[in-house]
């Protein structure tokens, strides 16, 4: 599994990944959906800008091990 680009790079899957998630929970998904959700989103984003495939993309983003922030606003 590569690294991410650069830092800025994570940042932004980190940042989509939590937009992801803070939707689905302000929709009433549980915390677990809204994490599904949130890694998808991110592992898009990822694959968008490195050519990643979908697998090694998403492993990179569960990899992070990103949770949705509880009673915030990502």
């Amino acid at each position: 599994m590569r690294e991410f680009v650069d830092a800025a790079t994570k940042h932004m899957v980190e940042d989509i990944y939590q937009e992801a998630a803070q939707e689905a929970l302000r929709r009433g998904l549980s915390r677990l959906t809204s994490h599904k959700e949130g890694v998808v989103a991110a592992a898009m984003l990822l694959s968008a800008i490195t050519g990643q495939e979908d697998d090694e993309a998403r492993g990179a983003v569960v990899g992070l091990n990103l949770r949705p922030a509880y009673g915030e606003e990502a």
